[in-house]
């Protein structure tokens, strides 16, 4: 069978498939055991695909790695790099604590600043999205592929919006006032976000708290690839057409402005 995904999709899909192994045996015990120990199960978790997908890549390429879990690297360091792998070993930690499954393995590769290849894995959901810019985007369930991509709001349709149904900040509730139509909101966790913009599930997503650029970068290559934007969101103007891209390791943090994931 010919997979649409080129060979190195492949490998990073598959490491992604092994950490989440390392994040499913953690995730079925039982919690209760950790409450007399020194570590919990998001630590163990966490660390465990952490170690996996580091000592993976760094046997696939000679690329640097910036992961929440060894970001200690210097600015100095960082901003000499072309190319590297952003990754985020295990995304969603509520998700996790609360065992709804909404939680993710993410690996990408950013060239010149933007995420051309992510991949995304839901272990719990046994689902993965595959983005490769320029090629296409997928979701991934046991070896079967299916594309995806993002679908625009047409003039009758209802807005479909992910955010917290229950907590909407007044920076969201402007932008929704902004939008013509009807709105619904969709609940989503972790960088499944993002993915359900790519997956025609949803129309925008606006991101108004903080995040990584470790917690994005796959599943804004999944995005891109599917025909999404990914843009620096203005609270004034949260619909600016004309938002410049968000981008990576531009500066010294690595924390993302706000950003609009639109279709």
């Amino acid at each position: 069978m010919t997979l649409p995904i080129n060979s190195l999709a492949q490998t990073v899909l598959r490491i992604a498939k092994e950490a989440g192994d390392k994040i499913m045996a953690i995730y079925e015990n039982d919690f209760a055991i950790y409450e007399k120990q020194d570590t919990s199960p998001l630590t163990e978790a966490d660390l465990a695909a952490h170690n996996v997908i580091v000592d993976a890549l760094t046997a696939e390429s000679d690329l640097p790695i910036l992961s929440e879990e060894s970001a200690d690297i210097s600015w100095d360091e960082r901003k000499q790099w072309r190319s590297y792998w952003l990754v985020d070993p295990l995304d969603g930690t509520k998700e996790f604590i609360k065992k709804n499954g909404e939680f993710t393995v993410n690996i990408a590769l950013i060239e010149n600043g933007k995420p051309t290849m992510g991949i995304v894995y839901a272990p719990a959901l046994n689902k993965s999205y595959v983005g490769i810019v320029g090629e296409g985007a997928w979701t991934e369930i046991n070896g079967e592929f299916a594309p995806i991509s993002a679908t625009k709001h047409s003039d009758n349709d209802v807005w479909k919006i992910v955010g917290s149904r229950s907590h909407q900040s007044p920076e969201i509730q402007n932008l929704l006032a902004q939008l013509d139509g009807e709105t619904e909101l969709v609940a989503m966790g972790s960088s499944l976000k993002l993915c359900l913009v790519a997956e025609g599930e949803a129309h925008l997503y606006p991101r108004l708290g903080p995040t990584s650029e470790w917690d994005t970068g796959a599943a804004h290559a999944v995005a891109i690839a599917a025909g999404a934007k990914v843009t620096v969101l203005d609270p004034a103007n949260p619909l600016d057409s004309n938002a410049e891209d968000l981008t990576y390791n531009q500066k010294e943090s690595v924390l993302n402005p706000f950003f609009l994931v639109s279709a």
